[in-house]
């Protein structure tokens, strides 16, 4: 087992580990490590908890110290700076006719780098325009392609749910959706109703899916003849949350529709039939009908034509039609 500290440097963004070392922060307290690109400041999610080895990746980090007040207040200076770098970096876009939308500015917590993030449809030579910020700003510039999902997590909104969307909330890696999950759903397949602000498919479609797909192991599909309590019936709807079945069972010479739990309801055994036979008639009366459909056996014609010569060679079938011919 491994003592960690979980520290979160972004809102919604992705959760770290580091050692608790010396310090032991309490969850929600503000704290500086280090990390790959250097000293930064981030919030304590938890505080020191125990966890396998297995989750560990690489070698923990341990927590510097607790944010002072005066970490705080190179903090703030930052926000101030990304935010006066913004339009200026927009501007310089502009200028160098970039196809390029600038999305995000962040400034490493040492002041050492502005990171600038941005979307384009193709790649981008902004080599020009890394050395113009550069002179305006006399520090390192890093230029990042992001993508549209990240882009709506930078920029936040409300969701069709009313509620601000899950990735600007609380979401921190972006999980595969599919147009499968819909359909597995029975959602509407229009695209304006199952995607985000991002105009990809809604991130919610993963929540619920495991449980649709257990469920759905259960269910009869649609268009099957199962077994119910009722006799044999097709089933022409199903219900995944409340796990139960529409089908149609022929009831007093009728046809119903009728809903039961999956628990009532079961495939067909080899050898059930689905219909029921019809109630075979007897011999006699069977022979008197067909005897009254049918016209007699000598009035019905053997053949619907003429039958026609076999055996006939060709100087037969020449000579016959002479004789045919001087006739007339």
């Amino acid at each position: 087992m491994a003592k960690v500290v979980c520290v979160r440097f972004e809102s919604t963004g992705k959760v770290y580990y580091f050692s608790p070392g010396e310090v032991w922060p309490e969850a929600g307290s503000q704290v500086i490590v280090e990390t790959v690109r250097g000293l930064e400041i981030g919030e304590a999610v938890t505080g020191a908890r125990d966890i396998s080895d297995d989750s560990v990746v690489g070698e923990l980090k341990p927590v510097v110290r607790l944010a002072t007040e005066q970490d705080l207040e190179t903090e703030q200076k930052n926000r101030a700076r990304e935010k006066e770098a913004f339009p200026i970096c927009e501007k310089k876009i502009r200028e160098h006719k970039l196809d390029m939308k600038l999305v995000n500015v962040e400034a490493a917590f040492d002041g050492s780098k502005l990171v600038f993030y941005f979307t384009s449809d193709g790649r981008v030579d902004f080599r020009e325009l890394v050395k113009d910020l550069a002179s305006v700003f006399h520090t390192r510039i890093e230029l990042r392609q992001i993508g549209v999902r990240d882009e709506a997590r930078f920029l936040g909104g409300l969701g069709i749910c009313g509620r601000k969307i899950c990735c600007g909330a609380f979401l921190s890696d972006f999980a595969p959706v599919s147009i499968k999950m819909a359909k597995e759903q029975n959602l509407s397949l229009n695209p304006t109703k199952i995607s985000g602000q991002c105009g990809r498919l809604m991130c919610c479609l993963k929540y619920e899916q495991d449980f649709y797909e257990e469920t759905l192991k259960k269910l009869p599909r649609v268009g099957k003849e199962i077994m119910t309590p009722d006799g044999v019936g097709l089933v022409t709807e199903i219900n995944v949350l409340r796990e139960k079945v529409k089908v149609k069972v022929s009831v007093d010479d009728d046809f119903e529709i009728r809903e039961y739990s999956v628990e009532d309801v079961r495939r067909l055994q080899l050898g059930e039939r689905a219909v029921k036979p019809a109630q075979e008639e007897p011999e006699e009366k069977r022979e008197a009908d067909e005897e009254e459909t049918q016209p007699p056996r000598d009035a019905r014609p053997r053949y619907p034509h003429k039958k026609r010569e076999k055996n006939m060679n060709t100087d037969e079938y020449m000579e016959k039609n002479s004789h045919g011919e001087e006739q007339a």
